[in-house]
């Protein structure tokens, strides 16, 4: 969370959905703009379903990073289409438990969130058409992208470079 970039790309339009301890860290002038989300809470914005999903560590080493309960991952839906955006998260059983995901965002950066096994174990459990690794600094994305497909799964996984620069 950067409130220098959402300050800077905010439009009158712009909605801002998070959790309450992202909320707490916006500057006064994009609180208008701002909705808390809980986990386990859904709402409908200008026909966009949002569902906060939890998301925490769960390996001892890591605890201290993402405690349960203070961050949200996010199921967006778009008409039909589902979309997973996990936040900074390990392979916790609610990501585990997710059903019918067109399209996630998994995470892959130590010590902060998951090892490409956390990662591909959970996709490997809710099963997704497509995923995305991101936030993966120095994992090996490869790594993860060979571990999905060799699971007997049905999951796409596309590697995007979102470290490059322009």
């Amino acid at each position: 969370m950067n409130a220098e970039t959402l300050s800077a790309i905010v439009t009158p339009q712009t909605r801002i959905v998070a959790s309450a301890a992202v909320a707490d860290q916006l500057p006064a002038s994009l609180m208008g703009q701002t909705t808390r989300l809980a986990n386990g809470e859904d709402r409908m914005f200008d026909g966009v379903g949002v569902e906060g999903v939890p998301m925490y560590n769960l390996t001892p080493d890591r605890l201290q990073f993402h405690d349960s309960g203070r961050g949200s991952g996010y199921v967006v839906s778009l008409g039909a289409t589902r979309i997973y955006i996990a936040g900074d998260t390990e392979d916790v059983p609610e990501m585990r438990a997710l059903q019918n995901i067109d399209v996630a965002f998994v995470p892959m950066n130590l010590p902060y969130t998951m090892t490409p096994e956390q990662a591909d174990s959970g996709v490997n459990a809710f099963d997704p058409e497509v995923v995305y690794p991101y936030h993966y600094g120095d994992s090996d994305a490869e790594k993860f992208k060979a571990l999905v497909e060799a699971g007997g799964g049905n999951t796409e996984v596309r590697i995007r470079d979102w470290y490059a620069t322009r």
